[in-house]
């Protein structure tokens, strides 16, 4: 059985395609807020200063007010741009005076003189060269790392335009790779061919560098694991089925991956779709790429994608497919935790078809990765599964 329908089915015919362009044309993007100028980075810090300033010439103590990044309070959920930070529900006060946040308040200022001279000057610097310019007054990198967030959330501007990068320009830090069919330039001029069959390339760490996109591809496949990764690559599925681009962030993804893949959907307006496994986290995974998440809802508009959809593995194909029970994992007590938790998030009301599939495994109390597939076939995934689903339409 399985061998007739990957010969029927091995590649997307006109039928196919015409599927994929109508969902191209349902999921037009929203255009993100355009990004600040390093002059309006500059005036935000001047503001700032400006206040502490006003209130040392009135004899009070400077404050600094900043929005609570890991608070649900903060966040409300838009279906077009999803979640977002929103104005002051939950804020934490750094006072001067106070012997509990004198010290965050100096790190802070510190922060925000280095920030200011960086961007004046267009030099760029790394989280590390701040925190050892003054090791002694932050006392370890982890401060510095939670100060530049903070300082990014409350002059709500992107990190990237604080000049301030997670590690050095001239390596790759991004942790997630892409393969398929694009070309672009990168902000010095490297030209970047992705075409490769044997090895994908690093997503770019300056993503809003990118330049002069080149692709035919008809859609972006989000891959969640480095391994499914792989052998989707080792088997040639970005041209056998017809052009597209593979993404994966490894896991869950770091802010350059996710802004790729908000990169692409700007520029190609195509469908985006998302491989994951079928269990609690895999679809976590998948929200971050589409609805974003609480830590980082104050840059929403540049690094979530709304339109993504869910292609696989859904817990009823694994029904549906009859996949053998010796590959299918019972969840864990934390699994089934973390599925409670992601059925109350405020995007899954609008989202009753993702909603079914998670109160079907909910009920199953099983899970499966995606390599479970091979239990059917060795090759059941990039010969049959992923054809027969581009095909017909089998994404919710």
């Amino acid at each position: 059985m399985e061998s007739n329908m990957s010969e029927q089915f091995v590649e997307i015919d006109h039928f196919g395609l015409e599927l994929l362009e109508n969902v191209d044309m349902m999921m037009e993007p929203q255009h993100s807020h355009e990004e600040v100028s390093s002059q309006e980075v500059l005036i935000l810090i001047e503001k700032v200063i400006l206040e502490i300033v006003t209130s040392l010439s009135k004899d009070e103590a400077p404050v600094l007010v900043l929005p609570n990044r890991s608070s649900w309070a903060n966040v409300s959920f838009d279906n077009a741009v999803g979640l977002q930070m929103t104005s002051g529900s939950s804020v934490t006060t750094v006072r001067s005076n106070c012997s509990s946040s004198v010290t965050k308040f100096g790190h802070i200022l510190k922060v925000l003189s280095t920030i200011y001279k960086l961007v004046q000057s267009n030099v760029y610097a790394t989280k590390r060269d701040i925190y050892y310019n003054d090791t002694q007054l932050f006392g370890s990198q982890r401060t510095v790392d939670s100060i530049v967030d903070d300082i990014s959330c409350m002059l709500k501007v992107p990190r990237r335009r604080l000049h301030v990068f997670i590690n050095g320009l001239q390596l790759a830090t991004s942790k997630g790779f892409i393969s398929g069919d694009l070309c672009y330039l990168e902000e010095d001029n490297t030209k970047v061919d992705c075409h490769s069959n044997s090895t994908a390339t690093p997503v770019s760490s300056n993503v809003g560098g990118i330049r002069n996109i080149v692709s035919s591809a008809k859609f972006v496949l989000i891959v969640e694991k480095d391994a499914t990764f792989q052998k989707l690559l080792d088997s040639d599925f970005c041209t056998k089925l017809c052009p597209c681009i593979m993404i994966t962030g490894k896991g869950v993804p770091d802010v350059n991956s996710r802004l790729m893949v908000r990169k692409l959907w700007d520029t190609l307006h195509i469908p985006i779709f998302a491989l994951v496994d079928a269990d609690p986290y895999g679809i976590e995974i998948m929200c971050i790429y589409k609805y974003g998440s609480v830590a980082m809802s104050f840059e929403a508009h540049s690094l979530t994608v709304p339109s993504v959809m869910w292609l696989g593995l859904l817990p009823s194909d694994l029904q549906r497919l009859r996949v053998p029970e010796d590959a299918l994992i019972p969840l864990t007590q934390r699994d089934q935790n973390k599925l409670t938790s992601l059925l109350k998030r405020p995007y899954l009301a609008c989202q009753p078809a993702w909603q079914r599939e998670m109160e079907m495994m909910q009920r199953s109390k099983v899970k499966a990765e995606i390599q479970s597939l091979a239990s059917i076939a060795p090759d059941f995934l990039s010969r049959v599964y992923l054809p027969n689903k581009l095909r017909y339409g089998g994404w919710i």
